[in-house]
């Protein structure tokens, strides 16, 4: 597979629920530019930050493009490595618990993203050294300590 992109995203959030922040870099291997998005919301959780800011960074990219998506949210990952949107989806958007899908209407936004990328999702350790993971939370945090100022 040829990579076109290469995307990093982080989501945090000051008290869970609380004020929160998002964050996402794109890398275009074609280009070689790097582009920066963040934003953030005053009352939200840390899931739904990092899936916003897998939501945001895959809506940038053209369509029919492959990336190598890197978070350190194992929700995020999962939910597609692990299969599990795909059983929520099945079972009628409830858990295997048989209780309703946190975050369905994140989780089909970004359901339909993926019929229009091809996307490998990669989980880094967070705060753990890797560069743009690191300037992302940097990013996510200053979102979500800004909208807990407002």
């Amino acid at each position: 597979m040829i990579t076109n992109y290469t995307v990093y995203t982080d989501g945090s959030c000051l008290g869970n629920p609380g004020a929160g922040g998002w964050a996402a870099i794109i890398i275009d291997h074609d280009t070689g530019e790097i582009m920066e998005f963040h934003s953030g919301e005053k009352h939200t959780t840390n899931n739904r930050m990092e899936m916003t800011a897998a939501i945001v960074a895959l809506q940038k990219l053209p369509a029919g493009v492959s990336v190598n998506l890197y978070t350190d949210s194992q929700y995020l990952k999962n939910a597609f490595t692990k299969k599990w949107l795909a059983n929520w989806k099945r079972n009628g958007w409830l858990t295997a618990q048989r209780k309703p899908v946190l975050n369905q209407d994140l989780w089909v936004e970004l359901d339909n993203l993926m019929m229009t990328h091809e996307v490998e999702f990669h989980w880094v350790k967070g705060h753990a050294g890797f560069d743009y993971n690191e300037r992302c939370d940097e990013l996510a945090r200053g979102e979500a300590t800004k909208f807990k100022n407002h």
